[in-house]
């Protein structure tokens, strides 16, 4: 048997099944169909300037190659980034496992029990140890969520200042994330050294690090009181390692807390992904942004997992939305989470007090050889002062084979970790040319080292929670990782037909290499001459994605889609003030835009105007002339979501550019549909100045139960040099991530990522040809065709039998579906994206469960079945439901626990319909188990 292409392996219709997918939609070949769907006017007819594909077997060659040239040497910067083990349990059964990494954000809770708890644990854990009552999962990165909390205490604080304080011993690159994201808000940030300048008379908010970035725990307690007394909110960045041997930012008396939870397992990745995290005090937790998860109740009155309070949320509330953020970091928190239920409170804290005895053994020796310290106050991070020999020495330890932080020409950061070795400290000691004391390899003794200030040393139990001390051994944890994700659904189990979303394929050859050492183990600050490989990869993918875009420069720094918005919106912003137009602010955004974007826009300072959308779902050309009339001085962008979040290839396109080219604004085309694009038409040519791309989508980041993702931002020429230069931590952003997208592209080629996207279109066609008769297809484009997802309309089929999108939806389940995007862009709708990867077997099994459940509807609308007690409104039905001793409803078990072709491989839900009101009602958000809140 020859080897398939990998353009074979990763589409999924093959031949034979294409031609059959053609016959139904009415032609000849893929080609024909898309020559019918793309507006001439857009459509690109040449070829991809892309290294041929390469076979499986020569990118895996390829990218050793490539990671050959980084050089993995002990890293010892610090600076938010450390070493760390990720327990084998964990990596090969959480961050290599599809049923965790191929599962979507959980916002349909019944099918996502198992990732919920998991995130749950996280937020427990991040409450616990920063003594705050709430905390999300996730944040981006500790930049990002720092730059979150100083928004939401501007938001709560009773100060009417617009100063922000930021103390200068905060992380470097978290200071520089702060600045960008103020900018645009006219918040003026203040880095003061609050050791020796004092507090402002005014200001809204105050941000703390703890430790320091030089390694100094000092009291805040006094700082955050004199804040509160100005009415400013304080925010703590804080080590979750250390919290669990310090003082808690809540027990001394912070607003706020955030940081990372890196150095739970999760490996540096050169900058990421990491879990970020962000925690609030009590009666800040409905401002906190991003997913919160919450414990509801389902329909049998069983406590059951949803993300509470999803009305903050950018889709919905749009311009109002209190943050853009619309990815997380899921896998990575289940990861930091799921190391703190392994280890549990006396692992952490052993793990916590080898750390800071390493560093106090480091120090002893430096003081001994006569050098002097910055700080006698540190957990894991000592600043060494060599006046005028920083330089020699971290060039000494480098070639050693350890990489030392530069703080400047007199100081030298050092920073131990769990992965630290006593042979580690020797070669620090030789690079400052200090005897080696004797010391063994031992594990510290008991007790913790004086560099710990005993006034603010943790008191009090630790991490109390039942999860969190029954997995101690092996055997333990495997079960429970493997209990939970029996409990999810996710791309190993089934198809996901998310529109907007783009559920295909995470082939495991582009997998494979995020875990190699080369890859895995690199500080994002490593020196460049050390990252040979890491640049050669992100330079290609930098050149191949302006090749498939049409653009002229990529930057890879967003990590995620929102945050690419935010970047690509800050460069518009840019570009106008360097031209000296400093009044354009006003953002045009269609109806049909995708939901993030409103919220990004006010971000980046501007005034979001809404352009209407005609009734074939299109953006209004006749409004939009109009609304450019009206703010013909102000008018700074639109952002225009293509094809159409209506699922529609808009024929006005090059139209509308051309317009608000003409009125001297710039075009955002937002990405995240760009499966439908690629290789037929490049927004880079056809008039938009700016996209941003998900990775995560299109170029096969696996969405990791909600995150990582990554949105890198693509220009044109005028705006590459106003992109912001700090929008995350990391200056590659999720750099460990990039082989994917890499890989990808690689093994694709031009030709094959042509293919997949003219399979991804006729399989959307495909859907709607076969389900038209059944739901109407709402929006259309020439000939009736659609672009890569098709939106079904129910609201004539609710109005008629009652029967709601929610109760769909829920019956999917019992058919072993994930359920289609509900209600957006459009109430009431259900919009379908079934990608390349899914065959036509799996395309036909969607469609027979959507005519089936067409026909139960019908059932209803005669009056065979009551309204409210039929198999939709019952959905979704567990195993312990049908099977109980009483069945008193009017349609038979086998109805609720078998429909049609579900027999083989069934997958049961957890539990029944979760109520959303009742949690969000009544909010807890961390453990203990659910049975604790059962009525």
């Amino acid at each position: 048997m020859s080897d398939l292409p990998f353009a074979r392996r990763h589409i999924g219709p093959d031949p034979d099944g294409i031609q059959r997918m053609l016959g139904a939609v009415g032609y000849s070949s893929v080609e024909e169909l898309m020559d019918a769907a793309i507006p001439e006017s857009i459509r690109w007819h040449g070829t991809l300037d892309l290294p041929p594909a390469a076979t499986e077997a020569e990118a895996i060659t390829e990218l050793k190659s490539l990671a050959s040239r980084n050089q993995v040497l002990t890293s010892m910067i610090g600076l938010g980034y450390y070493g760390t083990h990720t327990p084998a349990v964990i990596r090969r059964n959480v961050l290599e496992d599809p049923a965790w990494y191929t599962a979507y954000t959980p916002y349909q809770p019944e099918i996502s029990q198992g990732r919920l708890e998991a995130l749950l644990n996280f937020q427990t854990m991040v409450s616990d140890l920063t003594g705050l009552d709430s905390a999300n999962a996730s944040m981006l990165d500790e930049g990002t969520a720092a730059a979150e909390a100083m928004t939401l205490t501007r938001r709560s604080s009773k100060a009417r200042s617009q100063v922000y304080v930021v103390d200068a011993d905060t992380l470097p690159q978290t200071v520089a994330v702060i600045q960008t994201r103020a900018w645009p808000l006219g918040i003026e940030v203040r880095v003061l050294d609050l050791e020796t300048e004092a507090l402002p008379e005014e200001f809204f908010g105050l941000h703390l690090q703890y430790p320091g970035a030089g390694g100094a725990i000092r009291d805040h307690a006094a700082l955050i009181e004199a804040a509160h007394a100005r009415g400013a909110l304080a925010t703590v960045a804080a080590d979750l390692l250390a919290l669990t041997l310090l003082r808690s930012p809540g027990a001394a008396g912070a607003d706020v807390a955030v940081g990372t939870t890196q150095r739970f397992g999760v490996p540096m990745g050169f900058g990421g992904p990491h879990a970020g995290y962000l925690a609030v005090r009590a009666g800040l937790e409905r401002t906190l942004p991003g997913r919160l998860v919450g414990v509801s109740r389902d329909a049998d009155g069983a406590p059951a997992y949803r993300l509470a309070l999803q009305t903050r949320e950018q889709h919905i509330r749009r311009e109002k939305a209190t943050s853009n953020i619309c990815t997380a970091q899921v896998l990575l928190a289940v990861i930091a989470g799921m190391y703190a239920v392994y280890h549990g409170p006396e692992g952490l804290r052993a793990i916590a007090g080898r750390v800071a005895g390493r560093a106090a053994t480091l120090a002893d020796g430096l003081r001994a050889g006569g050098v002097r310290l910055a700080h006698d106050a540190f957990f894991d991070t000592v600043t060494a002062v060599v006046p005028g020999e920083a330089e020699r020495v971290v060039a000494a330890a480098e070639a050693a084979g350890v990489n030392l932080r530069l703080v400047d020409a007199d100081r030298v950061g050092i920073a131990c970790d769990e992965t630290t070795t006593i042979g580690h400290l020797r070669t620090v000691w030789a690079a400052f040319g200090v005897d080696a004391p004797a010391v063994e390899e031992a594990e510290p003794g008991e007790g913790l080292p004086g560099s710990l200030p005993e006034p603010l040393r943790r008191t009090g139990p630790l991490l109390g929670y039942e999860v969190f001390a029954s997995h101690r051994n092996e055997t333990a944890m495997l079960r429970y990782l493997r209990r939970l994700a029996d409990k999810d659904y996710a791309l190993d189990r089934g198809m996901i037909p998310l529109g907007s979303c783009t559920m295909k394929l995470n082939a495991t050859t582009e997998m494979e290499p995020i875990t190699w050492p080369e890859f895995a183990d690199i500080h994002p600050f490593a020196p460049a001459h050390q990252v040979a490989g890491y640049r050669e990869l992100i330079d290609e993918l930098k050149r191949w994605l302006a090749e498939v875009t049409g653009y002229d420069a990529v930057s890879l720094a967003p990590n995620a889609g929102s945050q690419g918005e935010l970047a690509g919106l800050l460069a518009i912003r840019g570009y106008h003030q360097a031209q000296g137009d400093h009044d354009r602010d006003v953002c045009l955004i269609p109806s049909s835009a995708h939901g993030t974007n409103a919220a990004s826009a006010v971000m980046a300072g501007m005034r979001v105007v809404v352009v209407a959308c005609d009734a074939d779902g299109n953006v209004d050309l006749t409004d939009l002339d109009r609304k450019i009339t009206a703010n013909a001085e102000r008018l700074a962008a639109i952002m225009v979501t293509y094809p159409s979040t209506h699922g529609v290839y808009e024929t006005g396109i090059a139209e509308l550019c051309a317009k608000v080219h003409d009125a001297g604004g710039q075009v955002y085309v937002d990405g995240a549909n760009l499966n439908a694009l690629l290789g037929y038409a490049r927004p880079g040519r056809f008039g938009a100045d700016v996209s941003h791309l998900n990775l995560h989508k299109t170029f096969c980041i696996p969405h990791g139960g909600g995150g990582p993702g990554v949105g890198p931002v693509a220009v044109r020429a005028h705006l590459a040099g106003h992109l912001p230069e700090a929008i995350a931590s990391a200056p590659h952003g999720s750099a460990g991530i990039l082989p994917i997208p890499w890989a990808y592209l690689r093994m694709m080629g031009p030709e094959g990522l042509v293919a997949a996207t003219g399979t991804a279109v006729l399989a959307a066609n495909y859907v709607a040809a076969r389900l038209a008769d059944h739901y109407p297809v709402l929006y259309t484009g020439n000939k009736g065709l659609v672009a890569h997802e098709c939106i079904l309309d129910l609201r004539p089929i609710t109005k008629a039998t009652g029967v709601s999108v929610d109760d769909v939806a829920k019956r999917l389940i019992d058919y072993g579906f994930h359920a289609p995007t509900m209600s957006f862009p459009v109430a009431g709708t259900l919009m379908v994206e079934p990608t390349e990867s899914e065959d036509v077997t799996e395309l036909d099994r969607f469609v027979d469960a959507m005519i089936a459940i067409r026909a139960e509807i019908d059932k209803v609308g005669r009056g065979e079945w009551p309204a409210g007690d039929n198999p939709l409104a019952g959905a979704p039905h567990t195993a312990a439901s049908v099977s109980a001793d009483e069945w008193a409803h009017p349609y038979p078990r086998s109805v609720a626990a078998y429909p049609t072709g579900t027999a083989e491989g069934k997958y049961w839900a957890p539990v029944r319909r979760i109520d959303g009101a009742y949690g969000d009602r009544n909010l807890v958000c961390s453990c203990p188990p659910p049975e604790a809140f059962a009525e």
